[in-house]
């Protein structure tokens, strides 16, 4: 038997779904072979180089800073005085006694009061001498008709109870007969356990063999004392030191340049899923035709059971059996005077006029300025032009232009993209050999394929 040796094509693209089917394999992690993992290792870290800022101490400034702000500057504190207070009067008793009187007793005196007759005039009524029927309308209009009774549709009660005595048993009275108690056997194991006379040792393990040791004294921890670094403080940032404004060339861009790909072979329109699931041949649905619709030749009887049973034998309206009363109309005036519009008259009152004090302050003749303690006071000054305290550069100036190269331009060369041979449905220049227990489709080159064949 001749070697032979099986390409598989694994692309970062093309991942392989697949999950191993061997039964002695017991992983459940896919396929992760791709041509990425295999082409591009990962390749050591290396640190990043040091820093080229160059040192410079900071220069503070010999002239003493003004300890004076714009708040003390403008805002003068004035002499406040002490608010004088006027003294209150002091209470005056006077020996005049108080009125205890209302107006409401000078003016609502008591009137002996009397009754009053009453107004309403009388009433007669007109009773009537005719006897008063009594029938009702419902005695009148429903009659009872002459018509024999029905009989009943109920089958016969064929049910006769027996005429002998009931002895009131049950069947469990009967059938269940009590036996008595019945003498059954213990099948319980007897305690053969001897108990011991001796005393119990209360002697375990754990107190033979863990005996307490003593403990040693706890360790503290010592804090140092924080001392204060004596170097003073630099300011300086990595934009003020490395960004001066130098004049520049924009950057150019340093993306390699990626032909189009262009095929030669059309793409393919046919899917796995149109290949394999194809469309069922379809059957009409079967309808029925619904039938033809032809009137009844007879004539519908509209009456109903009501109109043909319940009749009106000779039935005419009820009569009113209610008499009019008759009212007689007095000649005489209406008085409409009443006791309350007779004591109670309205009065001639006049409407009191409100008390006004004279006005105690005095308003002056000036005009008035509409000037605020703010704006009389806090008058805008000239701004003052602040010295910059910020140190000068002393380091080297470079004129030299930024070169535009980079490593990943002069290392990573751009390249033809080949396309992936695990896209093909048969790769060119390779033959189908078979699948393993994984899935994976096995191709051998055309080249091996023949010589092979030829060995054989």
């Amino acid at each position: 038997v001749t070697n032979f040796c099986a390409v598989f094509f694994p692309c970062r693209r093309h991942r392989c779904p697949h999950l191993p089917t061997r039964p002695y394999e017991k992983s459940e992690k896919p396929c992760v072979l791709s041509e990425y993992m295999e082409q591009y290792p990962l390749y050591p870290i290396t640190l990043p180089r040091g820093s080229f800022k160059p040192k410079e101490a900071y220069k503070m400034a010999q002239i003493p800073m003004e300890g004076t702000s714009t708040t003390k500057r403008d805002y003068i504190a004035y002499g406040v005085l002490p608010q004088k207070l006027k003294p209150p009067e002091k209470h005056v008793k006077s020996d005049e006694s108080m009125d205890l009187t209302s107006t409401y007793k000078q003016d609502y005196n008591s009137y002996p009061s009397s009754q009053v007759p009453p107004c309403i005039p009388c009433v007669t009524r007109h009773i009537p001498s005719a006897k008063m029927d009594t029938r009702t309308t419902y005695e009148d209009d429903y009659v009872l008709w002459n018509e024999p009774k029905t009989e009943l549709i109920r089958p016969n009660n064929r049910f006769h109870p027996s005429k002998e005595k009931f002895d009131h048993r049950t069947i469990v009275q009967d059938n269940y007969l009590y036996r008595g108690p019945v003498a059954t056997q213990s099948c319980k194991p007897l305690n053969l356990v001897q108990k011991s006379k001796a005393a119990f040792e209360n002697i375990t393990s754990y107190r033979v063999n863990y005996v307490p040791y003593p403990m040693e004294k706890r360790y503290v921890h010592k804090y140092e004392k924080y001392k204060v670094n004596e170097v003073p403080f630099d300011d300086l940032t990595t934009h003020k030191v490395s960004y001066k404004g130098l004049a520049g060339h924009p950057a150019k861009l340093a993306k390699p340049y990626q032909p189009e790909l262009l095929h030669d072979l059309p793409f393919s329109s046919t899917t796995e899923f149109q290949e394999k699931y194809q469309a069922w041949p379809w059957t009409p649905v079967f309808t029925k035709q619904p039938d033809v619709y032809l009137p009844p030749l007879e004539k519908m009887d509209l009456h109903t059971t009501t109109q043909i049973h319940y009749k009106h034998p000779n039935g005419k309206p009820a009569k009113m059996c209610r008499s009019l009363a008759q009212l007689k109309e007095s000649t005489e005036p209406f008085n409409s005077s009443s006791v309350m519009k007779g004591d109670y008259k309205p009065w001639l009152c006049k409407r009191l006029k409100p008390i006004t004090h004279a006005p105690a302050l005095t308003f002056s003749a000036k005009p008035m300025d509409c000037l605020t303690t703010f704006q009389t006071h806090y008058v805008p000054h000239p701004l003052t032009v602040t010295k910059s305290c910020k140190p000068g550069w002393s380091g080297p100036k470079h004129h030299t232009l930024l070169d535009a190269k980079t490593i990943y331009t002069t290392s990573y060369t751009p390249k033809s993209i080949v396309r992936c041979l695990a896209s093909y449905k048969d790769p060119p220049g390779y033959i189908f050999e078979g699948t393993d227990a994984d899935g994976h489709n096995l191709y051998l080159p055309a080249s091996k394929s023949e010589s092979l064949q030829g060995g054989h």
